[in-house]
């Protein structure tokens, strides 16, 4: 049974995942921020996401939706830097990662990808937050990472 206490057996466990299944885990990553998101566009590129039959027609148009979705929150942040806003922009840019196609993908891969954007997201809604709550949405990851390679 493999569990994932830090960061560095988190990146480490997702680089040995390939392509297919890191959009996966990255689907599962955006489905635990999906709440701070208000775009409808998204949880329908999330579906897709997690879909390991989607064809390359589905995530070319998932890719589309997500895109236009960042690009759409992103403008609605503003310069007051609205964070409930931003955090949308941070999901958004989640989704995208993960249906961006491998050629294209960034650094780390889709699912460390829309991991840190997920967590941007998550640390967006805090500092909009008067509380002073913390997040552990690293520890949720790491938890859904774990979840994902045990099944």
């Amino acid at each position: 049974m493999t569990q994932i206490t830090n960061d560095i057996e988190f990146r480490r466990a997702i680089d040995g995942l390939d392509y297919a299944r890191q959009r996966i885990l990255a689907g599962r990553f955006v489905s635990n921020v999906l709440d701070l998101s208000t775009d409808g566009r998204i949880e329908r590129v999330v579906k897709t996401t997690l879909d390991a039959g989607a064809s390359a027609d589905q995530l070319t148009e998932a890719l589309k939706a997500a895109r236009s979705a960042t690009m759409d929150s992103y403008t609605r942040c503003g310069a007051e830097g609205d964070w409930k806003e931003q955090a949308g922009y941070f999901v958004a840019r989640a989704a995208t990662a993960a249906v961006t196609p491998e050629s294209q993908s960034k650094g780390g891969g889709p699912a460390w990808q829309a991991a840190m954007s997920s967590r941007m997201a998550r640390t967006s809604i805090l500092i909009d937050n008067a509380e002073q709550a913390t997040s552990h949405e690293s520890e949720q990851q790491y938890r859904i990472l774990a979840e994902f390679l045990n099944s």
